[in-house]
């Protein structure tokens, strides 16, 4: 079998490190919280080893010897009482367990930075069936995490139960996707092991004691999934009646800077407008909402620079699908401005971070290339990581549009 060659390190601070493949900004790195340490695998190109940070050896040994290997596991609980290095080859093929890790990092992954965008044609993805995938796959990793994160698991499939219901009907269609069985079997058994009950996990219950057959009447996935897919584009609401056009552009649509689900991910979605009015100027910022964006309560804020001067800030209120917000700018009636705007969420934001553009359009094509292979989930040809069936849902409303 092919093999790879590993550093393992150990800082002074005590911090073990195994090198994984180099990552890029923090939407294209998958992360996993485990038993005494962080696993991290890049999503643009997964290899199926992850990089790891152990912080407690002792801890991270419950799963170590089961994902990397006994020999690593051992270099690993020598190195934690050295500062030396070592190096050792891996397989390149993943354990059942890496591999398993691999999909439940994956999957938080998709639930944080899933780049929705009615712009750009990219559905969401069904928020209660990833999370009931996700509380399945936690408890199928349980050897990985601890106490904590077990319980963690226990709250994510209570919080998305709303969607039980509707995996139990997916799974009685004509063509239910390959994984849902084994999926429903592990909520069963999370929910068990954690003395979790009600009407809903019962009704599984009684489900997976029976054979299932196809229901008499196609069954359309939209009917089980309902979202709001389409809105109709406001933009323009605030913009004066009189005033001359003197720039306009495109702004910096930076997916760290604001929480999952305000802002539609295309890279066009943040423009903005400068006017003359009279001897003043003006700008005003539109910015296309994400469908699931909070109407009220919370405000996200343009950042404005001019000529390179020191960034102010706009204000932002959600009307209908846009954010929108003006100012007045301090410009010289004679001066043609460069004029740069981002968005931004103030509190959450941790500052404009490298120009990552190109990443951001690798995502995109990373959801569009996952979204065919989910429209035929039962392609046993395609060399690709199993579609969540989150994302089959998804693939197949948009089918179902057309």
């Amino acid at each position: 079998m092919p093999e790879r060659r590993c550093a393992i390190t150990r800082a002074e601070d005590g911090t073990v490190h195994i090198a994984g493949p180099s990552a890029g900004p923090s939407f294209t790195r998958a992360v996993l919280e485990v038993a005494g340490a962080v696993l991290t695998w890049p999503v643009l190109d997964p290899t199926g080893f992850p990089a790891a940070e152990i912080h407690d050896v002792g801890l991270a040994q419950q799963w170590l010897w089961a994902v990397y290997g006994e020999r690593t596991a051992a270099a690993v609980d020598t190195l934690a009482s050295e500062t030396s290095a070592a190096e050792l080859t891996l397989p390149e093929q993943p354990t059942a367990l890496a591999e398993g890790a691999a999909r439940l990092a994956f999957g938080h992954w998709a639930a944080r930075w899933w780049p929705t965008s009615y712009l750009d044609g990219i559905p969401a993805l069904e928020r209660d069936v990833l999370g009931l995938e996700l509380a399945a796959l936690t408890h199928e990793c349980q050897q990985l995490i601890d106490e904590s994160a077990e319980l963690e698991g226990a709250d994510l499939l209570e919080e998305h139960l709303a969607a039980l219901d509707s995996l139990i009907r997916w799974r009685q269609s004509a063509a239910p996707p390959r994984q849902l069985d084994r999926v429903l079997e592990l909520i069963d058994d999370a929910a068990d092991n954690v003395g979790l009950d009600g009407e809903a996990l019962r009704r599984l219950r009684s489900a997976l004691e029976q054979d299932h057959g196809p229901t008499a009447a196609p069954l359309h996935l939209t009917e089980l999934f309902v979202q709001q897919q389409e809105f109709a584009l406001a933009a323009g609401s605030l913009r004066p009646a009189t005033g001359r056009v003197i720039a306009r552009g495109s702004g910096t649509n930076d997916w760290c800077r604001y929480p999952p689900g305000f802002v539609d991910a295309a890279e066009e979605a943040v423009s903005w407008t400068a006017y003359a009015l009279g001897a003043g100027r003006r700008i005003e910022v539109e910015v296309v909402a994400d469908i699931a964006a909070p109407v009220g309560g919370v405000h996200l804020a343009a950042e404005v620079q001019v000529d390179g001067s020191p960034p102010n800030r706009v204000a932002l209120a959600r009307r209908d699908d846009v954010w929108t917000g003006r100012a007045d700018l301090d410009i010289p009636a004679s001066t043609a401005p460069s004029i740069e705007v981002g968005v931004l969420l103030p509190g959450f934001d941790p500052g404009p971070g490298a120009d990552d553009g190109a990443a951001r359009e690798a995502v995109r094509a990373l959801a569009r290339h996952r979204l065919s292979i989910a429209a035929a989930p039962h392609d046993s040809t395609a060399a690709h990581p199993a579609p969540f069936l989150a994302e089959i849902a998804a693939a197949a409303a948009v089918e179902e549009d057309f």
